[in-house]
């Protein structure tokens, strides 16, 4: 049976290397593609004609996932593997307690990062659950972790990727169960465009990160336990 991926925010950055690695591999891959024109993404997909379909999605509008998700239903019969990796930040959250808060700013990130994560795995449980695999990866942050916090601000960003752990984990509780499993992955800090331009400073481009996660992403039955496995690059534990 063919292996079948959806992958979200695959316009650029971390999403596109995750697409191309999959395609590498012998997957047909559904690319949520959020700007109109994705110069690289119609390169891949000159590339790989049949293996790369690609599916306008924004993840932060629930009428565009469902339709997204029935695009997605009318080409294949099951997903093996949902890769929830779109995500914003705010240039607003920045803020500490001692100025005037965003809320708006906030509200918007975890519309994003949280419930749109949601809406796309909840779309596609159908297909999934006729999958092989029933995998799915949440891409997070170490922002995520509560136990390993040492910030003082981007209050939207950290609590949008501290609930996306929790819904992670009550999502493996419920595919556990059911012969799947949910990885969820700090990817490091990435050259990648999320407040809108370039981050040079960072020491990560996408490209390591992505082929790192997905070859864990390979062995993710060797993570499979009561929790979902919460990874950095190198596979080692993240505390939540």
């Amino acid at each position: 049976m063919q292996k079948i991926a959806c992958v979200t925010g695959a316009d650029r950055g971390l999403g596109l290397f995750i697409v191309r690695w999959l395609l590498e591999n012998q997957f047909t891959v559904f690319a949520g593609q959020y700007m109109v024109d994705s110069e690289p993404l119609s390169m891949l997909k000159s590339q790989y004609p049949e293996n790369l379909k690609l599916i306008p999605l924004d993840i932060g509008n629930s009428d565009n996932v469902k339709q997204a998700a029935r695009a997605i239903a009318g080409s294949t019969g099951h997903v093996d593997i949902i890769i929830n990796n779109a995500g914003i930040i705010h240039k607003a959250d920045c803020a500490t307690m001692l100025v005037d808060m965003d809320d708006e700013a906030m509200a918007q990130i975890y519309n994003v990062n949280t419930l749109g994560s949601l809406r796309v795995s909840n779309a596609l449980m159908g297909l999934l659950l006729q999958g092989k695999d029933k995998l799915i990866v949440n891409i997070s942050s170490e922002a995520g972790s509560i136990a390993s916090n040492k910030r003082i601000n981007m209050y939207g960003y950290c609590m949008s990727k501290a609930a996306l752990n929790m819904q992670s984990s009550l999502m493996h509780n419920h595919l556990k169960n059911l012969g799947g499993q949910v990885m969820v992955f700090h990817p490091g800090w990435l050259q990648t465009y999320m407040n809108g331009h370039k981050n040079e400073e960072a020491p990560i481009s996408p490209e390591e990160s992505a082929y790192k996660i997905m070859n864990l992403v390979q062995r993710h039955k060797d993570y499979l336990g009561e929790e979902p496995a919460y990874l950095d690059l190198d596979g080692k534990r993240w505390p939540w």
